[in-house]
């Protein structure tokens, strides 16, 4: 028993990869990979602060690990390689572009739990995660609508894919029910954080007009670019972004990953983890919105929390028919809801949207 006691403080003193700790046990080793900074204010951030969490909740029984600005592809691989390789026995890989990535590495690691964000490819040990910022999105758009001055309305995307294009239209079509006048410009960036992209396109959109701008990238550039134009209201994106409050940035989507990191953690430790598909929101809190300041007149607030409590209570989906797409064929009926299967694979713009979404 002493010796075992010996060669468990000498473990924790050369920081071995067991992570073993005085009495014996194993630590359970949680790692992370991050495709943008730590300190991004957004996306990234908001990972953090769930990994932070996951620290705080089992102490000593844990220990978390972390590689920021991974690119997605190949780099992505070897990092999750190398901390599989390092003893991890649970890995969040917190981007889309990690999807592929995450399969092939957990095929060669078949004991290592994996967790893959906003991705729909899963495995016997790989699971998949992801929240409905559209809810998010519904909310400021409804708010967008009412404060533009211009009716035009700038919204700086990142790539493509179903998560992106489901914001877009959640926005436009809260947007366009409490001003039909309403116009959204978009601008692809093309990556996830990039605060200088960011920041141009967020000054193109002012120099088209908008007086308003949305995100869904990753840095606090484009709420930047608004304050030094001033007058153009923004929204944060991922994390709070209050520094920018009460204005330009009037209220957020947060992205509350803790209690989703703690209790995954908690199933690895148990042994009860499988791989399972979580899709949650506003009614669970994986979605919050951010304080709305008093920039937003009185009453477009108060219809805005409105609509939260009632997405929070399961009576308003911000999918609600009638809608029909943007070449003008039906896709809902009057008090239809848009199921899950559609929303995921989202590839089109409802009515309204100008533009082609990019192939």
């Amino acid at each position: 028993m002493k010796l075992t006691k010996l060669l468990a403080t000498a473990a924790m003193t050369l920081g071995l990869a067991t992570g073993a700790f005085a009495d014996g046990h194993e630590k359970t080793k949680v790692g992370f990979v991050y495709v943008g900074p730590i300190g991004d204010g957004g996306w990234t951030f908001e990972h953090n602060e769930g990994r932070l969490a996951v620290e705080e909740a089992f102490g000593d029984k844990v220990e978390t690990i972390y590689q920021e600005n991974v690119p997605e592809g190949a780099d992505a691989e070897r990092v999750m390689t190398q901390m599989a390789l390092g003893g991890a026995d649970l890995i969040f890989t917190t981007s889309f572009g990690y999807m592929d990535p995450t399969i092939n590495v957990a095929a060669k690691f078949p004991n290592v739990k994996f967790e893959h964000a906003t991705g729909y490819k899963r495995a016997d040990n790989v699971s998949t995660y992801s929240a409905r910022f559209y809810e998010g999105r519904a909310v400021q758009g409804h708010i967008a609508g009412k404060m533009t001055k211009t009716n035009v309305i700038g919204y700086i995307a990142s790539f493509p894919i179903p998560e992106v294009i489901r914001g877009i239209n959640a926005a436009y079509i809260h947007a366009q029910k409490v001003n039909p006048d309403v116009e959204f410009k978009i601008i692809w960036a093309y990556t996830w954080f990039d605060p200088a992209k960011e920041a141009d396109a967020a000054k193109a959109l002012i120099e088209q007009g908008a007086d308003v701008i949305l995100q869904h990238t990753d840095s606090t550039a484009p709420q930047a670019a608004a304050e030094q134009a001033g007058g153009v209201v923004t929204f944060g994106q991922a994390s709070d972004m209050a520094e920018y409050a009460p204005f330009p940035r009037v209220s957020s989507i947060i992205d509350n990953w803790a209690p989703y990191y703690v209790a995954r953690t908690q199933a690895v430790m148990d042994g009860t983890w499988e791989s399972v598909d979580t899709w949650d929101g506003i009614p669970t809190g994986m979605v919050k919105i951010g304080e709305i300041t008093d920039a937003v007149p009185a009453e477009v607030k108060a219809e805005a929390l409105g609509m939260v409590e009632a997405m929070r209570t399961g009576a308003y989906h911000p999918f609600t028919g009638p809608l029909k797409k943007q070449d003008g064929s039906d896709w809902l009926a009057e008090g239809e809801v848009a199921d899950d299967g559609t929303l995921a694979g989202m590839a089109f713009y409802v009515e309204g949207l100008t533009g082609e979404i990019p192939q």
